[in-house]
């Protein structure tokens, strides 16, 4: 079993060697190295591109993924996947340039993908840190809001699923600087990622819970909250907060879950032993 996709530069650079080795030659910054995954920064061409190579693994981490009710992420195949969608549902994210994957044995599977870095941008978890003391331009708030609502309701509707949808992988371009009327965000960070024909309505729940946990100390209101459910649902407000009140109870008792999760573990002094992201 092997897939491979090369575009340029790669193609030409790889060319009459063996990807899968070339991929695992290369050099640059290494922001995450754990077990059976990599990742890092790279250069090519002139151009930056960001590289993920998993390598499997194990079967003992699948089975304690499946017994704690977890999905396993078993190779850079839901990333590809998930870029794909999201450009077929209108969603801007990352541009991948190679992926590959061999092996049959899902614990060992060799696999990677590499997208072009997204520069300049900043995460809306670091752009809007400080909007609590220095609130945005009110237009530009609710045009991030709507922009953010459009693109979950576009993911969702579209049969994919984050499992990390924070504020974080949200990314947004700043050159040109944004306004109301032009302004860029990609979503990012999408190796959990599952996509399907339709996205049940639990996993549609847990990715609005996870967002609006990340937005809960950013300073917004209760109408800016209302503008994006107007928003992400796309029908009268009215309507949205009759049919949808068991969500908005859910939502909100999901969200101080996953805040006194955070608090638990990445809090100062608290113990964090694999120093994974959330």
């Amino acid at each position: 079993m092997s897939t491979l996709h090369l575009d340029e530069p790669f193609r030409s650079l790889w060319q009459g060697r063996d990807a899968f080795d070339a991929v695992e030659a290369l050099q640059g910054e290494v922001f995450r190295e754990l077990e059976g995954r990599r990742t890092l920064r790279t250069e090519a061409g002139g151009r930056a591109y960001f590289v993920k190579i998993h390598r499997g693994i194990g079967w003992g981490e699948i089975f304690k993924n499946l017994l704690s009710l977890r999905l396993p992420v078993l190779g850079a195949r839901n990333e590809w996947e998930a870029i794909a969608r999201l450009k077929q549902v209108g969603v801007a994210t990352m541009h991948a340039v190679a992926y590959g994957e061999r092996g049959a044995n899902p614990a060992r599977r060799h696999s990677f993908i590499v997208t072009e870095a997204l520069a300049p941008t900043i995460s809306l978890e670091d752009y809007c840190r400080d909007w609590p003391v220095q609130p945005p331009p009110p237009a530009l708030k609710r045009a991030l809001i709507a922009r953010v609502a459009d693109m979950a309701r576009r993911m969702h509707e579209g049969g994919m699923n984050h499992r990390d949808f924070y504020l974080c992988h949200f990314l947004l371009h700043t050159d040109p600087p944004p306004t109301p009327d032009a302004l860029r965000l990609s979503l990012i960070d999408l190796h959990r990622s599952q996509v399907r024909d339709a996205t049940p309505r639990r996993w549609r729940d847990k990715d609005l819970a996870g967002l609006y946990f990340s937005a809960l100390n950013i300073g917004l209101t209760q109408r800016d909250l209302l503008r994006f459910l107007r928003g992400y649902f796309a029908r009268p407000l009215r309507d949205t907060l009759r049919e949808e009140a068991a969500l908005l109870r859910t939502l909100a008792q999901r969200a101080e879950k996953l805040q006194a999760r955070y608090l638990r573990k990445y809090a100062p002094g608290a113990a964090n032993g694999n120093g994974e992201s959330r």
